[in-house]
Protein backbone atom coordinates (compact mmCIF):
# COMPACT_ATOMS: atom_id res chain seq x y z
CA UNK A 1 0.00 0.00 0.00
CA UNK A 2 1.36 3.10 -0.94
CA UNK A 3 1.05 6.63 0.84
CA UNK A 4 1.22 9.97 1.13
CA UNK A 5 0.72 13.12 3.20
CA UNK A 6 -0.40 16.53 1.54
CA UNK A 7 -1.34 19.92 2.87
CA UNK A 8 -4.68 20.82 2.74
CA UNK A 9 -7.08 23.37 4.37
CA UNK A 10 -8.55 21.28 6.55
CA UNK A 11 -5.57 19.61 7.57
CA UNK A 12 -2.75 16.78 6.77
CA UNK A 13 -4.00 14.71 4.15
CA UNK A 14 -3.34 10.92 4.13
CA UNK A 15 -4.05 8.87 0.87
CA UNK A 16 -3.67 5.67 0.76
CA UNK A 17 -3.86 3.24 -2.47
CA UNK A 18 -2.61 0.96 -4.79
CA UNK A 19 -2.37 -0.44 -8.59
CA UNK A 20 -6.21 -1.50 -7.52
CA UNK A 21 -7.59 2.13 -6.34
CA UNK A 22 -7.44 4.75 -3.45
CA UNK A 23 -8.35 3.03 -0.60
CA UNK A 24 -8.76 5.86 2.12
CA UNK A 25 -8.31 9.47 2.92
CA UNK A 26 -7.98 10.57 6.18
CA UNK A 27 -7.67 14.23 7.38
CA UNK A 28 -5.41 15.28 10.41
CA UNK A 29 -4.30 18.36 12.34
CA UNK A 30 -0.69 17.70 12.39
CA UNK A 31 2.06 15.35 10.53
CA UNK A 32 4.74 15.13 8.32
CA UNK A 33 4.24 16.06 4.47
CA UNK A 34 5.52 13.61 1.41
CA UNK A 35 8.34 14.61 -0.01
CA UNK A 36 7.91 12.22 -3.15
CA UNK A 37 4.28 11.24 -4.53
CA UNK A 38 3.71 7.58 -5.69
CA UNK A 39 2.21 7.68 -9.14
CA UNK A 40 -0.71 5.77 -7.70
CA UNK A 41 -1.71 8.41 -5.86
CA UNK A 42 -0.89 11.35 -8.53
CA UNK A 43 -4.20 11.60 -10.18
CA UNK A 44 -6.29 11.55 -6.71
CA UNK A 45 -4.45 14.15 -4.90
CA UNK A 46 -4.33 16.36 -8.09
CA UNK A 47 -8.33 15.80 -7.99
CA UNK A 48 -8.34 17.00 -4.51
CA UNK A 49 -6.24 19.94 -4.97
CA UNK A 50 -8.84 20.78 -7.56
CA UNK A 51 -11.66 20.20 -5.03
CA UNK A 52 -10.59 22.51 -2.57
CA UNK A 53 -9.88 25.09 -4.75
CA UNK A 54 -13.34 24.89 -6.86
CA UNK A 55 -12.47 23.49 -9.61
CA UNK A 56 -13.61 19.79 -9.21
CA UNK A 57 -17.44 18.91 -7.86
CA UNK A 58 -17.48 15.48 -9.18
CA UNK A 59 -14.22 13.04 -8.81
CA UNK A 60 -13.43 10.33 -10.96
CA UNK A 61 -10.87 7.70 -9.12
CA UNK A 62 -10.86 4.29 -9.34
CA UNK A 63 -11.50 3.24 -5.17
CA UNK A 64 -11.07 0.11 -3.14
CA UNK A 65 -12.64 0.70 0.27
CA UNK A 66 -12.65 -2.07 2.68
CA UNK A 67 -15.76 -2.56 4.59
CA UNK A 68 -18.40 -5.06 4.50
CA UNK A 69 -21.03 -5.14 1.63
CA UNK A 70 -23.52 -3.30 3.70
CA UNK A 71 -20.85 -0.21 4.27
CA UNK A 72 -19.94 -0.42 0.91
CA UNK A 73 -23.83 0.06 -0.58
CA UNK A 74 -24.23 2.94 2.06
CA UNK A 75 -20.36 4.07 0.58
CA UNK A 76 -21.65 3.68 -3.04
CA UNK A 77 -25.01 5.54 -1.96
CA UNK A 78 -23.47 8.75 -0.90
CA UNK A 79 -21.31 9.04 -4.15
CA UNK A 80 -24.90 9.78 -5.60
CA UNK A 81 -25.49 13.10 -3.27
CA UNK A 82 -24.87 15.89 -5.93
CA UNK A 83 -21.76 18.25 -5.44
CA UNK A 84 -23.71 21.33 -3.26
CA UNK A 85 -26.37 19.35 -1.95
CA UNK A 86 -26.85 17.47 1.41
CA UNK A 87 -29.08 14.69 2.38
CA UNK A 88 -30.30 12.85 5.89
CA UNK A 89 -29.55 10.10 7.80
CA UNK A 90 -33.69 9.13 7.40
CA UNK A 91 -34.05 10.09 3.85
CA UNK A 92 -30.42 7.81 3.24
CA UNK A 93 -32.02 4.92 4.87
CA UNK A 94 -35.17 5.06 2.82
CA UNK A 95 -32.84 5.77 -0.66
CA UNK A 96 -31.19 2.08 1.13
CA UNK A 97 -34.66 0.44 1.46
CA UNK A 98 -35.06 0.18 4.52
CA UNK A 99 -35.86 3.08 6.75
CA UNK A 100 -35.25 1.40 10.04
CA UNK A 101 -31.83 0.76 9.23
CA UNK A 102 -30.87 4.56 10.14
CA UNK A 103 -28.95 3.88 13.23
CA UNK A 104 -26.77 1.31 10.97
CA UNK A 105 -26.46 3.67 7.69
CA UNK A 106 -25.20 6.52 10.14
CA UNK A 107 -22.97 4.03 11.09
CA UNK A 108 -21.51 2.88 8.14
CA UNK A 109 -21.26 6.65 6.60
CA UNK A 110 -19.07 7.08 10.03
CA UNK A 111 -17.20 4.57 9.07
CA UNK A 112 -16.41 5.90 5.74
CA UNK A 113 -12.63 5.75 4.50
CA UNK A 114 -12.40 8.27 2.09
CA UNK A 115 -13.49 11.32 3.45
CA UNK A 116 -14.41 13.90 1.17
CA UNK A 117 -13.57 11.51 -2.34
CA UNK A 118 -17.17 9.84 -0.92
CA UNK A 119 -19.32 12.62 0.25
CA UNK A 120 -20.47 11.51 3.64
CA UNK A 121 -20.27 15.27 4.95
CA UNK A 122 -23.23 15.20 2.88
CA UNK A 123 -25.55 13.47 4.97
CA UNK A 124 -27.19 15.61 8.02
CA UNK A 125 -29.70 15.51 10.78
CA UNK A 126 -33.07 15.67 9.70
CA UNK A 127 -33.60 18.91 11.57
CA UNK A 128 -30.82 20.61 9.22
CA UNK A 129 -28.26 20.35 12.11
CA UNK A 130 -24.67 19.41 11.22
CA UNK A 131 -24.78 15.71 13.23
CA UNK A 132 -21.50 13.28 13.27
CA UNK A 133 -18.82 13.89 11.51
CA UNK A 134 -15.53 11.55 12.31
CA UNK A 135 -13.15 14.41 10.91
CA UNK A 136 -14.90 17.16 13.67
CA UNK A 137 -17.67 19.17 12.48
CA UNK A 138 -15.84 22.61 11.93
CA UNK A 139 -14.95 20.16 9.02
CA UNK A 140 -18.12 19.64 7.88
CA UNK A 141 -19.23 22.81 7.49
CA UNK A 142 -16.35 24.23 6.01
CA UNK A 143 -16.51 21.28 3.16
CA UNK A 144 -20.20 21.87 2.85
CA UNK A 145 -19.94 26.19 2.60
CA UNK A 146 -17.07 25.46 0.00
CA UNK A 147 -19.35 23.08 -2.20
CA UNK A 148 -22.58 26.08 -1.15
CA UNK A 149 -21.27 29.44 -0.11
CA UNK A 150 -23.44 31.23 2.41
CA UNK A 151 -24.81 33.86 0.37
CA UNK A 152 -23.40 37.62 1.36
CA UNK A 153 -26.06 40.45 1.21
CA UNK A 154 -24.17 43.50 -0.56
CA UNK A 155 -23.70 46.75 0.98
CA UNK A 156 -24.44 48.57 -1.64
Amino acid sequence: MKKARIKTPLGIAELCGDENGLSSVKVMDVGDLSSEIPGELKLPIEQLQAYFIGDLKDFDLKLNPQGTDFQKKVWKKLIEIPYGTTTSYLKLSRDLGNEKAIRAVASANGKNPLWIIVPCHRVIGSDGSLTGYAGGLHRKKWLLDLENPPNQQSLF
